[in-house]
């Protein structure tokens, strides 16, 4: 059995990732969690795995589990992943962002055991504010950051670099696109369009529905495919490289609204809400995943359609 480690197990991507391993049958699943309200996610599942709750940025805390897992895998999901939150409070989300990964990264440093695979998550955002003749974007893009959070998690990614050619560790880094399903925060859009729709088909909530901007198109894939992939780089992937995550196509913010409010027989008037607006935004972030493909044989499996209908099926489900 192979011992896997994900920091942030109880988080949105985290949750779905540990189901996964457990579903395989031939990884023992531990991991971080920051808060005990965040174990939601996970509460079906928790007597099947090792919980420890760390601050990423106490270097004591994660250096203690660290010690305590001896992980043969390790996935880095712990982040604050919010591009419009860090414009709000951005020393925050370069502290927990980029102090928490050192302090990750250096915990398992000290330590004698060294993992066999080390998984770094970092972005699509890194490449920010990309020209039209860049699309698709592949791994060689350059990188043009528009948020205070795509810059942290250039950071993040660039230290998984630094790591590997400094100290040999086997570091592993992916740059996701969107990735959308049931749980996620309604902080993002697909989920903010299906929350609101369930509150109005539930009387909770008057049938006005609140969007920010609808001309952006967006890379959207199943956060259950994202986890494949995942595993499937830490299977498959070249130590020291770097690989794209994603769909490989995109999808207008104003007709992902329509098919999701298509779902539903409640009639829904549409508004403009300033607050949902960023100080700037990228009009297309389509992925190239070409080299993930060649080198893992992942790609996605859900359409498009079943992941915005499950994540509106969550949302009619909560009371």
């Amino acid at each position: 059995m192979k011992k896997a480690f994900i920091t942030g197990i109880s988080g949105f991507a985290g949750s779905y990732l540990s189901r996964l391993l457990l579903q395989k049958g031939d990884y023992v699943v531990s991991g971080t969690y920051h808060s005990e309200n965040s174990l939601q996610g996970i509460n079906d599942i928790t007597d099947k795995l090792t919980l420890i709750q760390v601050d990423l940025t106490k270097s004591d805390q994660i250096d203690h589990a660290i010690a305590t897992v001896d992980a043969d895998i390790i996935f880095h999901l712990a982040a604050l992943a919010s591009p419009s939150q860090s414009f709000k409070d951005p020393s925050f989300t370069f502290s927990t962002n980029i102090i928490g990964q050192i302090n990750l990264l250096e915990a398992i440093k000290k330590h004698s055991h060294m993992p066999s695979k080390i998984l770094i998550i970092s972005s699509a955002e890194v490449y920010g504010k990309v020209a039209p003749s860049d699309l698709p974007i592949d791994e060689e893009t350059q990188m043009r950051p528009v948020s205070p959070y795509a810059v942290s998690k250039i950071a993040q990614d660039y230290l998984g670099l630094q790591y590997f050619m400094t100290y040999n560790m086997p570091i592993i880094r992916t740059r996701p696109f969107n990735h959308i399903g049931p749980r996620q925060k309604p902080a993002y859009a697909v989920a903010a369009f299906a929350s609101q729709i369930a509150k109005i088909e539930k009387g909770q909530q008057e049938p006005v529905l609140k969007v920010g901007n609808l001309s952006a198109r967006r890379d959207f894939t199943d956060v259950r495919d994202i986890v494949q992939a995942y595993v499937a780089l830490v299977e498959k992937g070249d130590e020291g490289d770097v690989y794209n995550v994603g769909s490989g196509t995109s999808q207008k913010m104003s007709d992902i609204l329509e098919r999701l409010v298509a779902l539903s027989t409640s009639k829904i008037s549409i508004i403009k809400d300033a607050s949902r607006l960023m100080p700037i935004d990228i009009a297309d972030n389509r992925s190239d995943i070409t080299k993930v493909t060649q080198k893992t044989g992942w790609k996605p499996a859900i359409s498009l359609d079943t992941s915005l209908r499950d994540v509106l099926d969550y949302w009619r489900n909560i009371p």
